[in-house]
């Protein structure tokens, strides 16, 4: 028997699988590796992180295609991390969130039933808060204002979990990050866009004037989470879990509980580079909001998760590997 990860050959996926393995577990991945950013770093990510460790097995596939799931190996559990990620491509390309992340969950949500799996984890997003006054953002709050078909997506993708877990009382759990960056992440995100402009001494653009705040999550600790959250599925008990379900179904936020400027961010990479960052300061772009904070109080209390990695120590990790990745 195995834990299933979907998006091994992700950011956080491949992170997910290697901490797994790395305690004994059987792990089956799927990923499509498809050409959102370049495969290449899909495929690093898997021989780097993964390696040929014996209790991994690969899968090649679209985890929107049941015939592909069905021919799974026996599966124990499901952490389901695939999704169509970013936030402004979902504006030029909405059918892409609908096939990846609306019939892709509803695909993992059947697969879940059918072998009536020990609990599914699965990957939300801090997107679903849109842009709300409110901060920090808490799972108990309204998140039904979505600035984004990526985040009306992931707000989907609880909408069905929450279903499931009520009509077939399968253990679920729905996490929310919140900006996870780190060694491996993706090229789309500001971290890995504002390192290589730096390096190479061109602008940095910063919408809404630089008047931007994230809360900045670890690769690390966010790891750490998952697992914490894979090892506690919520109990059938009637009782209200946080994000307000009766179920078998909670819902969580996970970041640093520490929203930092993106001007902090810009000074860190450029110490980090030795280089002077130059700045381009560029209107609001549209689907994109101007905070997020993380209400992290529901999983220090139920996972026991503490994030303990800074953004002063974990940009330069980051910067660390993008040169030896990048040869720059």
């Amino acid at each position: 028997m195995a834990i299933l990860v979907t998006g091994a050959a992700g950011f956080i996926g491949a992170h997910v699988a290697r901490a797994l393995l790395a305690r004994g577990e059987r792990v089956i991945g799927i990923d499509n590796l498809n050409a959102y950013y370049d495969p290449a770093l899909k495929h690093a990510r898997l021989a780097q992180l993964v390696g040929d460790a014996p209790g991994f097995t690969f899968v090649p596939g679209d985890i929107a295609d049941a015939a592909t799931l069905a021919a799974l190996g026996d599966i124990t559990t499901i952490v389901h991390l695939a999704a169509q990620a970013g936030v402004r491509h979902s504006i030029d390309a909405p059918r892409d969130y609908g096939h990846s992340n609306l019939t892709g969950q509803l695909e993992i949500l059947e697969l879940a039933r059918t072998r009536r799996v020990a609990h599914l984890v699965y990957a939300s997003s801090s997107s679903v808060y849109g842009d709300t006054s409110a901060l920090p953002f808490s799972a108990e709050a309204r998140a039904d204002r979505p600035v984004s078909l990526y985040a009306a997506s992931k707000k989907a993708g609880e909408l069905m979990a929450e279903s499931y877990a009520h009509l077939y009382r399968i253990p679920m759990t729905g996490l929310r990050f919140f900006t996870v960056y780190g060694p491996w992440g993706r090229p789309d995100m500001a971290l890995w866009r504002f390192t290589t402009r730096v390096l190479a001494g061109e602008p940095l653009p910063l919408y809404n004037g630089g008047a931007m705040r994230r809360d900045f999550s670890f690769i690390d600790d966010i790891v750490a989470g998952v697992l914490a959250a894979l090892d506690r599925p919520p109990a059938d008990d009637g009782a209200e879990k946080p994000g307000g379900s009766l179920g078998p179904h909670a819902v969580y936020n996970l970041g640093n509980d520490r929203p930092e400027q993106l001007g902090d961010l810009v000074a860190l990479i450029g110490a980090a580079c030795g280089r002077e960052p130059r700045i381009d300061l560029l209107p609001m772009q549209p689907g994109d909001v101007t905070a997020t904070w993380a209400d992290i109080g529901p999983a220090r209390r139920d996972l026991g998760y503490d994030p303990k990695t800074p953004l002063a120590i974990g940009v330069p990790a980051f910067v660390a590997w993008y040169r030896d990745y990048s040869s720059v």
